[in-house]
């Protein structure tokens, strides 16, 4: 069941687009590939239109998450495809318009927690410069859950701004020091 849904507009590299980004509740835990302990979290998906017309639109989603419930959970942290197993770029999910989607469950029960993300569609660099990729943020976005007494807050789409990104930079450029992370918005 979708919640929350936010439209943003962008333009990169002279062609414009949209992302269509919505949150909902778990209420059929099969239907998005998770176990039935992951009925009552939250979802999210995110997709680019219009579809890519060549290299030139290969696009990329980082997203950073903060939750206690994560290893090491002290702070925003690089939120990786975990199927993919450790990858040597900072991308969750990558290639021409390609739809974010995630739906973070644990099976320790919560009576109290916070989830936040933090999900920035980014692009490439034109070739790698001395041996470093570039990625370039074009916009971004939060969400997440809240959890009090076992009762679950849904925390609908929200804007994030070009400062948002830059907030984040030192923790990319420690985690993936082959990579240079463009400051703002592009």
């Amino acid at each position: 069941m979708t919640l929350g849904r936010l439209s943003i507009p962008f333009e990169r590299r002279g062609a414009t687009g949209v992302v269509d980004a919505e949150v909902g509740v778990n209420d059929d835990p099969a239907a998005y590939g998770c176990p039935e302990f992951a009925r009552g979290f939250a979802w999210c998906r995110a997709t680019v239109t219009p579809p890519a017309r060549g290299y030139a639109d290969a696009l990329g989603w980082i997203q950073l998450i903060d939750w206690e419930q994560m290893e090491g959970g002290d702070g925003f942290l690089i939120d990786p495809f975990a199927p993919l197993g450790e990858v040597s770029h900072p991308f969750g999910f990558f290639g021409f318009a390609p739809t974010m989607f995630d739906a973070p469950h644990t099976d320790r029960p919560l009576q109290t927690s916070d989830f936040v993300a933090h999900s920035f569609l980014c692009g490439l660099g034109p070739e790698p410069l001395a041996g470093r990729f570039e990625a370039d943020a074009v916009l971004g976005f939060s969400w997440g859950f809240r959890v009090r007494e076992g009762e679950f807050e849904i925390q609908s789409p929200a804007l994030l701004g070009p400062e948002d990104w830059d907030r984040h930079h030192d923790y990319l450029t420690d985690s993936h020091p082959g990579w240079t992370f463009l400051p703002g918005f592009t």
